[in-house]
């Protein structure tokens, strides 16, 4: 187990994210960091990794900036920002919880097998440090309301962290694209499932040479009430956990059957 559950006046929270160092949902994810506790550190990247996943950077050397107190920037992934606060910038006092976002936009059913977002909590949770990913989720073409996150994320690490969770779990939440007073409340749900998409767009860039650009890559399919897809389309704020573990246990012995 982690060291859970936490005094949050007491807590030492590092804040990242995956939209870089001067996105606004970093700024809204300090203010609710700051709600919780005066010990705040952020370490996050100089530029947007969205969609970076659980990558590292080991093939060139990483530039860690210092930006005031407190506060530094990476030239490198979610994960690169989250494995040197722990294991350099605070190495000789760990942070005890990581707080990853607020990300422009939602990070449900299999989003976060992609998203730099929850890869950074990934890290922190193979690191021994509990991780809270958060996702603000947005209509397209509308401009991003982050009042449901920053009026309720504080209130949701509050609740999340009176519990103890297991090892290789990390938590994540995501709040709805409505104003912070229409949100219909909080739930724990599982994952939903959306179908892959077929959005690829082919052009010609002025050079006369052909690409390819990657369009939107998800529709809803699966809309059960009991998942996060249904509960943010819906107007709440859903919570789940992820398990790092990705072994199907139940397999395990009908291989072992074929391999006898």
């Amino acid at each position: 187990m982690f060291n859970l559950p936490l005094d949050l006046s007491r807590t030492r929270i590092l804040v990242t994210n995956d939209d870089g160092i001067h996105a606004q949902g970093l700024k809204v994810l300090e203010a609710i960091a700051r709600e919780l506790s005066d010990d705040v550190w952020v370490v996050a990247p100089e530029t947007e990794q969205s969609a970076a996943s659980h990558s590292l950077t080991i093939n060139r050397p990483l530039r860690l900036r210092k930006l005031d107190e407190r506060r530094y920037t990476v030239d490198g992934t979610p994960t690169d920002c989250v494995l040197l606060a722990v294991n350099h910038v605070m190495r000789d006092s760990r942070p005890t919880l990581v707080l990853s976002g607020v990300n422009q936009g939602s990070n449900i059913g299999e989003d976060v097998t992609y998203s730099g977002t929850i890869a950074a909590a990934m890290e922190a949770t193979l690191l021994n440090v509990p991780a809270i990913a958060m996702s603000q989720h947005y209509e397209p073409g509308q401009p991003i309301d982050w009042s449901a996150a920053a009026a309720h994320g504080a209130e949701v690490v509050r609740k999340a962290v009176t519990v103890a969770w297991p090892r290789n779990v990390l938590l994540n939440v995501n709040f709805p694209a409505r104003p912070a007073e229409e949100v219909t409340g909080i739930q724990v749900v599982r994952h939903g499932k959306r179908k892959i998409g077929d959005e690829l767009f082919e052009r010609v860039d002025p050079r006369g040479k052909p690409y390819i650009w990657i369009g939107t890559l998800r529709g809803e399919a699966d809309v059960s009430d009991d998942t996060d897809i249904h509960v943010v389309f819906n107007g709440g704020i859903s919570v789940t956990p992820i398990y790092l573990d990705l072994t199907h246990t139940p397999t395990l012995q009908t291989l072992r059957q074929a391999f006898v």
